[in-house]
């Protein structure tokens, strides 16, 4: 299995992996445009305006998860080091970065119409800031810091420190008072969001996601071709 992972055989897989994903995108992009911006009705208080949840959410979720994702890569290659987890936190890093921002720009144009102001300094959305700012200095580490080992020291302490904000992410809605609503999906429990809300956001979850996954791809395969020719020149 670990052999499987190894950054040289897993090349051809990426391309393959990249054209599938190009050859489907426009088509479920289309769809969950249409779902979102027309199909959707507006909401009996907001208007319009939750037309923005449809970026706003997938885009927080997608921003948890990759983060997450990242934490639990940095402890198994702390452990195991693995080269190839190192890679891939290195790739998924400014995909979370991009749409951790998403989230706080999107919650920014929201909450203008919905509470009357751009920001607030609640606990929700001060610790997307600061996830934001994990995220920012996660990317630097591997752009200042020239000794590899050092490297992979200092970004896994900085993916398991950024994990307990993680949480405090996850329960600030229910541990404070906050502007931020509760969460209306819950995956144990009922949802308080309509069908005909949720069928246009799952869509435009899916569409961020195989965008995601593009993205992730393509900076993976460059991080591959970065390393075979670090390793040619070794020679």
């Amino acid at each position: 299995m670990i052999k499987f992972l190894l950054p040289s055989n897993i090349y051809i897989i990426l391309e393959k992996l990249i054209k599938f994903i190009n050859s489907i995108f426009f088509l479920i992009l289309t769809v969950g445009l249409v779902f979102a911006l027309i199909l959707s009705p507006p909401d009996y208080l907001q208007g319009d305006s939750v037309r923005i949840m449809y970026v706003h959410v997938p885009s927080a979720w997608i921003g948890l998860a990759c983060f997450s994702c990242i934490a639990f890569l940095s402890v198994l290659n702390f452990i195991f080091k693995i080269k190839n987890f190192y890679l891939i936190n290195k790739s998924i890093a400014p995909i979370g970065l991009l749409f951790t921002s998403l989230a706080i720009i999107t919650g920014s144009l929201w909450g203008q119409p919905t509470w009357g102001t751009w920001w607030a300094w609640d606990v929700r959305l001060t610790s997307m800031i600061i996830l934001m700012l994990f995220y920012i200095l996660y990317i630097l580490s591997f752009k200042l810091i020239k000794k590899e080992d050092i490297t992979l020291k200092f970004s896994s302490f900085l993916a398991i420190a950024g994990a307990i904000n993680l949480i405090i992410i996850k329960y600030s809605v229910d541990w404070w008072p906050t502007l931020h609503q509760p969460a209306s999906i819950k995956i144990a429990g009922s949802s308080s969001i309509d069908s005909s809300m949720m069928v246009p956001l799952i869509l435009m979850l899916l569409v961020l996601l195989l965008y995601s996954a593009l993205i992730f791809l393509m900076k993976y395969k460059t991080e591959i071709i970065k390393m075979r020719k670090k390793n040619i020149k070794r020679l």
